[in-house]
Parts: C-alpha cells; sequence; structure tokens
C-alpha cells in the first residue's frame, strides 16, 4: 500500500504519517523509484500510534514500545517482550494520576473560592461560621 493508500485507510496524512517515519515509528519498504510501501500491520500500526499520542505518550514512549505498536493495544499481545510496553504505561498511568490529583486539588480551590464569592455581601467571619453550622439554636 502506498503512503496515499494508508492515509485514506487511517484517516490521517501523508505528512502525519511521514513525520511518523522520521520518528521511526513506521518503517516502509522503497520501490525501485523511491516510493514508500506500507505492509498489511501498517493500519494497525498508525491506529496505534494516533491512540497513543492522543492518550499522552510521546515519540520518545512509542519508540521504546515499537515492537508491539503492530499489537492490539487491548486484549492478547503479539510483541516478543512486553515488559517495555508494560513500564511505559505504568509511567504514563502515574503522570496521568498526578495530573488528575492536581486538577482534583485545583478543583477544589475553586469551588472553595466560588462558594465565598457567592456568600451574600457584609457576611462577616463569625456570620459565615453561623451559616454553616446552622440556624442559632440559643435565644438571648
Amino acid at each position: 500500500m502506498r503512503i496515499g493508500e494508508l492515509a485514506r485507510a487511517t484517516g490521517t496524512t501523508t505528512r502525519a504519517l511521514r513525520y511518523y517515519e522520521e520518528q521511526g515509528l513506521l518503517r516502509p519498504d522503497r520501490s525501485a523509484n523511491g516510493y514508500r510501501s506500507y505492509g498489511d500491520g501498517a493500519v494497525r500500526a498508525v491506529a496505534n500510534i494516533r491512540l497513543l499520542l492522543a492518550s499522552g505518550l510521546t515519540t520518545d514512549d512509542l519508540r521504546l514500545i515499537d515492537g508491539c505498536l503492530r499489537d492490539e493495544l487491548i486484549g492478547g499481545h503479539a510483541c516478543a517482550d512486553p515488559t517495555p510496553k508494560a513500564e511505559v504505561f505504568e509511567q504514563r498511568l502515574a503522570l496521568i494520576q498526578q495530573r488528575i490529583d492536581d486538577l482534583s486539588a485545583v478543583r477544589d480551590r475553586l469551588l472553595d473560592r466560588v462558594s465565598e464569592l457567592r456568600r451574600p455581601p457584609g457576611t462577616g467571619d463569625r456570620e459565615r461560621r453561623a451559616m454553616a453550622s446552622g440556624p442559632d439554636t440559643a435565644t438571648p
């Protein structure tokens, strides 16, 4: 399959495919006239590359799992040694979890700030505490 056919089959551009080749993620054969020729696994490889890049992995990460780029990402694997794939995924998952934790902290601070901003004007600390604890049951 030539580069234009692969681009159409994968919904990507020839420019992206050339970039993946520059990064060492795709290795097409070359015909005598210099045309790229992609093998049977190229469609799956490009789909995996696009999915993994969209998931936050880098081209450096993908080079580490190069032997597994033609695998199904879910289910069985065909690469000889899945260890690098697992290690890269575990590292990326740890980074994603850290981002989630950071974003959760920011969300909590923003929620607190919005709550403060929504309080009626002129409400002091004592009144705010009273509002937070409920109606005052003591009678003067």
